[in-house]
């Protein structure tokens, strides 16, 4: 069973980065074995009905898309946008406790799209499955292409004869593997979407705060972006890995757009039970680097583990802002002295976190919603501390009294010397770009992790950088070329 994304509220798309074309329309996929959605506000929106009939290869034989994913693509075809989702599990098999809220995200999506894609399996015959969601789509009163899938060659053409007793007017013998049939699809879909009155505004659109959302199986991610958004947009589940893909969810509050992408749970390599899993792994790792911000989830009730320590690891080797969030606060807290339960439950996770003690550590309950709205201020916190500026004259001036307090090591005869250091202005596109300390010094290779970490809580101390790591890059320079440049050649008091 993988994972699924409501239609409602707001829009629910696979890729971070993607521009909103306010003119687009929706073309949405609803099928027996999975769903998958995306709804921007207004706009066209088609939905697409379909049985076990190879619904992925229907994303790639489309040509023009703007933005992909096996969720989730936006496309362009003749001059015009439409948005096309792949909505899902309506009749297929899954944990029953599941169907009915897969069910009804399907049938949420198919009501809101402006045209329904009826996909059948065109080497296995009408079955009755196909009849069923027949009779669902036809209840809908709007326009359906049915779509004959597998159909690889024209002595296939047969096939199709049999799926007229569905009674569809619009039938279109397809092969989604070999893109036979899809131009005159498209053409048909073409027809049926009237070009939209809104004018595009993708240029001028501001791209929305990407938060990724990880942690091990089972510790509520989907929960929590649930009690974020309010609104039940994601199913959960007590049984472990219903989330199997990364779904990315848009949302807006108090005029700043989020896009928070929920991930399947990374569990330990030697305990993956599929190739499935270990795609979903790969797929939440990748997120990792195309988010702005990660928000780890770890199981308050169960304390913090091995694995939560190899994921926090991931997030400090990419170099990303983190925030820790301890979920399940409803099953730690005490009716007494609650302030220090939650002081000891947040120190215990600075203490196992070391590595990565520059995340503030918050306690919430995704299933009562308590205290989840702290994470949204604690982004935002997170995003004013990244335009901080250290000025390079306070900056020399600590960094000398570092040298001096505490000289650095020696390593073959040598110590390391500190010419200069200054910040730099560092990415402007990037809302969260950690800040990056140039230290120029007389060789790189002398300055050891331990005096880095000393150096960098001396630069806490000027800005603390709440949330952010900080990056110190050293260049190589003599001191001749150091005074010839007109820097100091060294910062007085620094032991040679």
């Amino acid at each position: 069973m993988r994972h699924y994304s409501p239609l409602r509220g707001h829009w629910a798309k696979k890729r971070a980065g993607c521009p909103f074309a306010t003119q687009a329309r929706c073309l949405c996929y609803v099928r027996r074995d999975e769903h998958r959605h995306h709804r921007p506000a207004k706009r066209r929106k088609i939905g697409v009905v379909q049985s076990d009939c190879g619904p992925a290869h229907c994303h790639r034989a489309w040509p023009a898309r703007d933005h992909a994913g096996p969720d989730f693509c936006q496309m362009r075809n003749c001059g015009k946008t439409f948005a096309l989702w792949d909505a899902g599990g309506i009749v297929g098999a899954g944990e029953t406790q599941l169907t009915g809220d897969v069910r009804a995200a399907a049938e949420l999506a198919m009501k809101e799209s402006d045209l329904v894609l009826f996909v059948v399996d065109g080497q296995d015959g009408l079955n009755p499955m196909d009849h069923e969601l027949a009779r669902l789509v036809r209840k809908l009163h709007k326009p359906v292409l049915l779509l004959v899938n597998k159909i690889d060659d024209p002595k296939h053409q047969p096939r199709v004869d049999e799926f007229s007793a569905l009674g569809f007017e619009n039938v279109f013998p397809i092969s989604a593997a070999h893109g036979r049939g899809v131009p005159e699809l498209l053409e048909a879909i073409d027809n049926f979407l009237p070009a939209s009155q809104i004018k595009s505004q993708t240029s001028n659109l501001k791209h929305p705060i990407a938060a990724a959302i990880l942690g091990r199986p089972n510790a509520g991610k989907s929960s929590l972006i649930n009690a974020l958004l309010r609104d039940p947009r994601t199913i959960v589940s007590e049984i472990p890995g219903t989330t199997r893909d990364a779904v990315d969810i848009e949302y807006e509050r108090e005029g700043k757009r989020y896009l928070f992408t929920d991930t399947a749970g990374i569990r330990a390599r030697s305990k993956h039970s599929s190739s499935v899993e270990v795609f979903s792994v790969m797929r939440a790792e990748k997120t990792i680097t195309r988010g702005d911000i990660c928000v780890l989830v770890i199981d308050a009730a169960e304390g913090i583990k091995a694995q939560d320590r190899r994921i926090a690891a991931l997030i400090q080797k990419a170099r990303k802002a983190c925030v820790i969030a301890l979920n399940k606060w409803d099953l730690v807290r005490t009716h007494r002295k609650q302030r220090q339960t939650m002081e000891d439950a947040i120190a215990n996770a600075r203490t196992e976190l070391f590595f990565i003690d520059y995340a503030p550590v918050l306690v919430t309950s995704a299933l009562t919603g308590e205290y989840a709205d702290r994470i949204f201020k604690m982004i935002e916190r997170i995003r004013r501390a990244a335009r901080a500026h250290i000025g390079t004259g306070k900056l020399n001036r600590a960094l000398r009294a570092a040298f001096a307090a505490n000289p650095p090591p020696m390593a073959k005869g040598k110590r390391l010397k500190l010419f200069y250091a200054t910040q730099s202005s560092g990415d402007q596109s990037r809302e969260f770009a950690p800040p990056e300390i140039v230290l120029f010094v007389n060789s790189p290779r002398l300055l050891t992790q331990p005096f880095a970490r000393f150096l960098e809580a001396k630069i806490r101390e000027l800005e603390p950088y709440p949330g952010l790591p900080i990056l110190l890059t050293c260049r190589a320079r003599t001191e001749r070329h150091s005074e010839r440049n007109g820097s100091p050649a060294r910062i007085r008091g620094i032991p040679q």
